[in-house]
Order: C-alpha cells, then structure tokens, then sequence
C-alpha cells in the first residue's frame, strides 16, 4: 500500500488531533499524565515549528491522513529530544509507517543538532516498543526528570 509522509499543516489538526485521542483511548492513556490529552493534541501544527526545533509528521494513504510522529526539545534541552505522539489507525499498522515516521523524526532530530533521543510510553504497546528497539532505544529504569508524562510506564533513551 502507497503511503505519503509530510509535515503537518494547520488543516490536518483536526484529523490527526482525532487519531491521538482514538488510539490513547485504545490504549487506555486517558486522563493527566499521558500523551493523548495534552492541549497540543488540538493543534499540533501550532506546536511543532521548525524555529522551535520541532516537527510533526504525518503519514496519509489516498490522501487520508492514517497516523503521525513528532519530535521536539525534551523540558526546553539543546542536546536531548522526545519522540511524540507516535499513532497509527489499528486497520494502518505493519505497513512500515510506524518505522519510516520514526525514522524522519530521528533525521529531523540529528539535523537539528540533539545528540540523545528520548521517549516514553506504556508496556500495552507492544508493536511500537518493538520497533523502538530495533531503531537502537535502550530501556531506562526510569523516566527523565522533568517528563510530564507520569502515567507511562516504559521509558527509552537513543543516542543519535
């Protein structure tokens, strides 16, 4: 299956925002301390600017947007970032988007000048902490300070 990734744009927020809180519910990331209900989630193009050293990327097929990636300074660092918001519609998984957004995102990140990548999520997701290790993230015991997100319960750290 044909699939195209691109830079978020302001009329995509609705979409993907959609696509967040669909696959947290899924997962059961609902309520503080989790990713899904962060106030970005409603404009995520907003947030992930290239003069904040931040990008979102979506993935679409036939033109309809099926999941997305993004990558911005960890707690205002020069050297580390957070891999964000990585969600794929269930029916779009194991087409490779999962891989090629996290990929575009660590490019994005090494461009950018970070020199670790970091990244929290839940034990439920086991496709996506897979891939994770593949890409070369090692496991923490713990999360970094200063994560917002408490209620996750893997963490995982890449140098780039």
């Amino acid at each position: 299956m044909r699939y195209k990734i691109q830079e978020i744009k302001p009329l995509d927020d609705t979409a993907i925002g959609n696509i967040i809180k669909k696959v947290g519910e899924e997962y059961g990331a609902i309520g503080d301390g989790f990713g899904p209900p962060d106030a970005e989630v409603n404009a995520m193009s907003q947030h992930y600017a290239d003069e904040n050293a931040s990008r979102y990327f979506i993935a679409t097929i036939k033109g309809n947007i099926v999941g997305g990636c993004g990558i911005a300074a960890f707690n205002g660092s020069n050297d580390v970032c957070e891999l964000r918001k990585l969600f794929l519609l269930p029916e779009n998984r194991g087409l490779g988007l999962g891989k090629k957004l996290t990929e575009d995102c660590l490019k994005y990140a090494q461009h950018k000048g970070y020199t670790k990548c970091y990244l929290d999520t839940l034990k439920s997701m086991q496709s996506a902490i897979s891939l994770y290790e593949k890409l070369g993230f090692k496991h923490l015991d713990k999360s970094l300070a200063g994560t917002i997100h408490n209620g996750c319960d893997v963490w995982m750290l890449k140098a780039l």
